[in-house]
């Protein structure tokens, strides 16, 4: 009986062993059957989509080489209307010199005629007197002031002077015309005073708006500006107008050379030659820029 029972249990063991193999063998069998059925699906899916970019690929190359297609017809369409227009302006320049060289001909033998028509019809006719036209005037054209001539304007009023052959520098008639302009410039200068000082009573007003008063203190601020300027130009003509008393006037102040009469119908309140006035502007332009340095 114990032999029995060992055996038995032996038995039992084995067909557990075997049952524990047979169902380690099925798991391993399933494991591997799901992988392959993955695998399957991956070379499925990976043959799909390679098919679908192989079959977008042959879609874009159709339509780049549709493209192609369609700019070359259009290329070749253009070169061909150029060529057509290209003939058909050629045909018209040739039609309109044909034209034009057949009615010129024409006009010729027209011409011919005519002038046939007329030597029979002079010949038949006694000869008539013939009629003078008169000639109109023609206009007289303004003669061009020369560039040379630039004060042949009136200056301040007074024309510029002329001088004669022979007449000496600063003679009585040229200080004259001198003290002329000097007292015309003068007037005009103490009439703008007199005008800036009722324009500023009259309209002086404190108004309301800042900016209204704003432009009333910068037009009086530049009518003063000037004024001062004047001012000081008025001295200076006190200053030629008694040279001219004294003899002195139109000769230079440093050199006491002539200044010349050209030059004091430009600037009649000149004291410098042109020379040493060119000498002054340098030697100011030097020092100022030397002040500049070391300030």
């Amino acid at each position: 009986m114990p032999a029995k029972k060992a055996a038995s249990k032996k038995r039992k063991k084995v067909t557990t062993k075997r049952r524990k193999v047979t169902a380690k063998k099925q798991a391993a069998r399933k494991k591997a059957a799901s992988k392959r059925k993955v695998t399957r699906k991956k070379a499925v899916t990976r043959k799909r989509t390679t098919g679908k970019k192989t079959a977008r690929k042959k879609v874009t190359r159709k339509k780049v080489a549709k493209k192609k297609v369609a700019k070359k017809k259009a290329a070749t369409k253009k070169v061909a209307k150029k060529k057509v227009a290209k003939k058909k302006a050629a045909k018209k320049k040739a039609a309109k010199k044909t034209s034009g060289k057949k009615v010129s001909k024409k006009k010729v033998a027209k011409k011919k005629a005519a002038k046939k028509v007329s030597k029979k019809k002079v010949s038949r006719k006694k000869p008539a007197s013939k009629k003078v036209a008169k000639k109109r005037p023609a206009a007289k054209k303004k003669a061009a002031r020369p560039r040379g001539d630039v004060l042949t304007a009136p200056i301040h009023g007074i024309s510029p002077y002329q001088p004669q052959r022979g007449e000496e520098y600063m003679s009585d008639l040229q200080l004259e015309h001198f003290r002329e302009i000097l007292n015309a410039w003068k007037r005009e200068l103490m009439f703008e005073v007199d005008r800036t000082v009722h324009h500023m009573q009259d309209e002086a007003a404190n108004f309301p708006d800042p900016n209204d008063r704003a432009t009333q203190e910068s037009e009086f601020g530049l009518e003063l500006r000037t004024r001062d300027r004047e001012r000081k130009l008025l001295r200076k003509i006190d200053s030629a107008l008694a040279r001219i008393d004294d003899g002195s006037y139109g000769y230079c102040e440093e050199t006491g050379e002539e200044i010349g009469l050209k030059r004091l119908e430009a600037r009649p309140v000149a004291t410098l030659c042109l020379e040493a006035q060119e000498r002054r502007e340098l030697a100011e332009r030097q020092f100022r820029d030397r002040d500049d340095r070391y300030r």
